[in-house]
């Protein structure tokens, strides 16, 4: 269908957000409309199978808004294979591929993004400047993103994630990968392209609690070492040296506790024995947990899950391959 204006798609993925999808859908219509006339724009929701009344307020908000669009999926398959999925079915010149339904990443960013991506850029990232959250999470966060910056293979922005602006060659690209687990910043990443920043305030959460546990925060983050970069390896070469050093450090210890204790008639090569055993085995598991976490990877890539089942669709008709790839 031929249109007028230029469209932009704006992905949000959401579980259990009834409290939020009408603000989020809201608060972006008044940005678009406001700030962003020269465009039209479609606004993805992917909802995860919630169990709430998330999907029954989107159908209510798509009846009124043909640019709202949603889809409900059979199953929760997790923050990052939802985004790819409404990544999948997005149809515009350029794409946010999160917006968070509960708006701790600002709509008001977007008319930046466009505008550096009208000045060229293939990609628009957001670098969250401050972060409104309890200082532990802060701090793990942030030290996660040095640690991954630099040891990952690509240069992936310090404090970025998936809130930003790509070029509908950037989505085809990352796409053809068809990944069964993608970490989005890091294949965007990959592409090399000419990028630029904008920086914002990353907000507190104002309705509802995130459905993010420690878990899967725990489980994002590895996802993101091991397709990212060799880190893991190097990380484990790192902690294998620290318990050797530990590991000589008790040997020493022990063999002093030995020697000063000779009277006690402690076996000749025992607390030596202990400390070889025990150092071994934390090595040697070390290593496998390592090589699990590759094989699992691969695993996922290799033997590949059944396509994305989806219950129900509004305002949205499939978007095909083919059409995706005769479009410009």
């Amino acid at each position: 269908m031929s249109r007028n204006k230029p469209l932009i798609s704006i992905i949000t993925p959401c579980f259990n957000e009834e409290l939020n999808v009408e603000n989020c859908a809201s608060e972006l219509r008044r940005v678009m409309e406001n700030r962003c006339s020269e465009y039209e724009y479609e606004h993805i929701f992917v909802d995860n199978a919630s169990t709430d009344s998330t999907f029954n307020r989107l159908k209510e908000i798509a009846s009124t808004d043909s640019r709202v669009k949603v889809i409900l999926n059979s199953r929760n398959v997790g923050p990052f294979r939802n985004m790819w999925h409404g990544l999948k079915n997005a149809s515009g010149e350029a794409v946010v591929p999160l917006l968070p339904a509960d708006l701790q990443d600002p709509p008001s960013v977007i008319p930046d993004f466009i505008k550096l991506w009208e000045d060229g850029n293939l990609v628009v990232h957001g670098v969250r400047r401050n972060r409104k959250e309890f200082f532990l999470m802060r701090f793990a966060r942030s030290t996660y993103y040095k640690v991954i910056r630099k040891f990952a293979d690509v240069d992936i922005p310090l404090n970025a994630g998936e809130f930003m602006l790509i070029d509908r060659r950037i989505a085809r690209s990352i796409l053809s990968l068809d990944d069964q687990y993608p970490y989005i910043r890091g294949l965007v990443a990959q592409c090399g392209v000419k990028s630029a920043f904008v920086n914002y305030d990353w907000r507190q959460r104002e309705r509802g609690k995130s459905r993010n546990s420690l878990i899967d925060l725990v489980d994002q983050a590895i996802n993101g070492f091991v397709s990212t970069s060799k880190i893991p390896a190097r990380l484990a070469l790192l902690v294998g040296f620290f318990l050797s050093m530990t590991g000589i450090l008790g040997a020493f210890v022990t063999t002093l506790l030995f020697l000063f204790n000779r009277g006690e008639n402690i076996a000749v090569g025992i607390p030596t024995a202990i400390v070889s055993i025990l150092f071994f085995a934390g090595i040697q598991l070390l290593f496998l947990g390592l090589i699990g976490e590759y094989v699992l990877s691969i695993h996922g890539q290799v033997r590949k899950s059944p396509p994305m089942f989806e219950i129900e669709r509004i305002n949205l008709t499939e978007v095909k391959s083919t059409e995706r790839e005769n479009e410009n």
